[in-house]
């Protein structure tokens, strides 16, 4: 029982195969009665035992043939030309072992070679027939009524959309393809998989139109990004829901393809690469040193400790004044890597007598300060909370870093630092000046900031508030219609940090090339078409007004700190800014008590003189 149960599939395709080749044979008996005169008439000779004889044992050369040509190692319903030529080669083998038995046998067998011939072809015939009809019946039914089926588009005629076809068409899924865009005019008016490439990507408005799509799938894992930006710029035109498949080399390490299609991703519509850096350098610095992150449960501070844990550092402590935040990363990183030696300390950067007390216990080798606040609108109500958390906080740790002798401080800033408009943008500016001053006293220690622009997904980005808006029914809210802003990825933003801090020498401000700025209302819109509904229609977008402190654009370096390269041609330095020591440090010291006695207004004013470039805009 337990032999029938293990190759009950293939007994199961065996008796099917012997029906087929049974039917063969007879036929092409009949063939022959018709044709020659033996005697008796066709029907006492099908039943005679010696024709039964005959067919019996060509049958079993022919499945002895098949076996051995492992026939029955494939599944029927993925059955390929190559799954074919082992049926062809497995039947002429069957039919050469049936004229042995029958030269040892003699007279037994019918003696007309026709007979052979003819049944062996018959039976190719019947065996083909029977594995196309099983897949074309399979296909057919194989989707649950319950599954309601996605007419789907494919963009791009490659190998990736050959393998995404047969899947498609082999397993129970919801999607159908229909038709083929591709640029190669060669393909056009051709047939993949029995599917038309039906012209080139700029058509896809009309074929969605004309064929009733539902889905698109872009089947085209090695694009670049600027081509991938102009191919979602299209596919927005349309209300189709739209999916990509990923990376090539995560196409070659994992065969199910169509398992990876994922929804349009907002990064894809940037208009360039994910910027990867060589983390050989990152290893080095980090292994086997003491790191300290403060911040490190906010969104930027916790991907610092998913990626700092990697590199098998001596010890990481997290430095966070919101418990729930701290709580979630220690359990996420405790329960990825067992072995790390990790410690939490729930404690405010402003309280400079217990960051010295964490400085005293652990004795940090490099510290990543993240931890901020940062969002705009409320450091504009609140500016002496930006000086206390972001100013202050930061010259207590890049002081105690000084004291201490830390090898690195790595001060995460933000492109609102440049020229800034608002509050928060100006005390960033004044953490980098915090920077540069420590950098140009000459300390063991090398201070370096690192600025970037808008980071997708963080706490409090635009694209999680889109995203919500969109699945709430809208409206979206865009502040203005020209607001243009740069954009790059947490793990971009955090990769930028450690490799920063593996380049730095002092008092660098590290800015990432991040391609081409990204209009706010054009990104809106397409995330809203990508939804598979319409802007202003099914979505509407409202225009909320500038925020106070919030300007049309972003800009990376100050006029004044030039731009020169760095061995990786992603990664730029602006030069340092001389600080003039004593007047900056007696002017922290006095913000330091104004912020203290709570004077909003006098914050904002003793804010402006420490940072030159600031220029407040005061929206009402």
């Amino acid at each position: 029982m337990n032999f029938l149960r293990k190759h009950k599939r293939t007994i199961l395709l065996g008796f099917a195969d012997a029906t087929a080749i049974v039917a063969s044979c007879l036929l092409a008996f009949l063939l022959l009665d018709f044709s020659h005169d033996y005697g008796i008439t066709p029907t006492i000779k099908l039943f005679s035992s010696n024709i039964a004889l005959n067919i019996a044992v060509l049958t079993l050369c022919y499945l002895f043939g098949m076996w051995v040509c492992r026939v029955y190692v494939n599944i029927w319903r993925y059955a390929s030309i190559k799954d074919f030529s082992k049926c062809i080669g497995g039947i002429l083998l069957g039919a050469f072992i049936f004229f042995i038995i029958k030269s040892i046998a003699g007279k037994e067998f019918v003696s007309d070679p026709i007979f052979v011939l003819l049944g062996t072809l018959f039976s190719v015939l019947a065996i083909i027939v029977l594995r196309v009809g099983y897949f074309y019946i399979y296909n057919t039914i194989s989707v649950s009524p319950d599954v309601k089926v996605k007419r789907t588009l494919i963009v791009g005629g490659g190998d990736a959309c050959r393998r995404i076809i047969s899947e498609m068409k082999l397993k129970d899924s919801k999607y159908r393809p229909v038709a083929i865009v591709d640029d190669d005019t060669e393909k056009h008016g051709r047939k993949l998989h029995n599917i038309p490439v039906v012209g080139d990507i700029s058509k896809i408005p009309t074929v969605v139109e004309k064929y009733k799509i539902k889905t698109i799938l872009i089947a085209m894992p090695s694009v670049s990004g600027e081509d991938k930006k102009h191919i979602m710029n299209i596919c927005s035109e349309t209300v189709c829901e739209v999916k990509t498949i990923p990376h090539l080399y995560d196409l070659i390490m994992n065969a199910d393809i169509l398992e990876q299609a994922k929804t349009v991703n907002v990064e894809d519509l940037l208009g360039r690469e994910v910027i990867r850096f060589d983390n050989e350098d990152v290893k080095a610095l980090l292994r086997d040193k003491v790191c300290m992150v403060t911040g490190g449960g906010g969104s930027i501070g916790s991907e610092l400790c998913r990626q700092i844990a990697k590199f098998n550092p001596k010890k990481l402590v997290i430095v966070d004044i919101y418990e729930n935040n701290a709580y979630d990363i220690q359990q996420e990183l405790l329960s990825a890597y067992p072995d790390l030696d990790l410690d939490v300390r729930i404690a405010s950067v402003r309280d400079y007598d217990k960051i010295k007390v964490l400085f005293e216990m652990f004795k940090p080798e490099i510290v990543y300060h993240a931890a901020a606040h940062k969002h705009v609108p409320l450091m504009e109500t609140s500016p002496e909370e930006a000086i206390k958390n972001n100013v202050i906080g930061t010259y207590n740790v890049a002081s105690l870093a000084n004291i201490y002798g830390v090898n690195k401080f790595v001060l995460v800033s933000t492109d609102k630092a440049v020229n800034p408009t608002n509050v928060m943008g100006a005390t960033k500016r004044c953490c980098e000046m915090i920077v540069q001053y420590f950098a140009q006293k000459k300390t063991p220690t090398e201070f370096v900031a690192v600025r970037f622009g808008n980071v997708l997904g963080s706490n409090g980005s635009v694209i999680p508030l889109f995203e919500k808006q969109i699945a709430a029914g809208g409206p979206v809210t865009v502040t203005h219609p020209d607001i243009i802003r740069y954009f790059m990825t947490i793990p971009e933003a955090v990769s930028l940090i450690l490799q920063a801090g593996t380049i730095a020498r002092g008092g660098e401000i590290f800015v990432l090339d991040m391609g081409e700025p990204v209009k706010i209302l054009t990104l809106a819109e397409n995330l809203i078409r990508l939804h598979g509904k319409i802007p202003y229609t099914d979505i509407p977008i409202e225009f909320s007004g500038l925020r106070p402190g919030e300007k049309l654009f972003e800009e990376l370096l100050m006029s004044e700190e030039g731009l020169r390269e760095t061995a990786n041609k992603k990664i730029f330095i602006g030069q340092q800014i001389q600080i003039n020591e004593q007047e900056f440090i007696a002017s922290i010291e006095r913000i330091r008590e104004i912020a203290n006695s709570n004077n909003s207004e006098k914050t904002v004013e003793e804010l402006e003189k420490i940072v030159p470039t600031f220029n407040h805009v005061i929206i009402k």
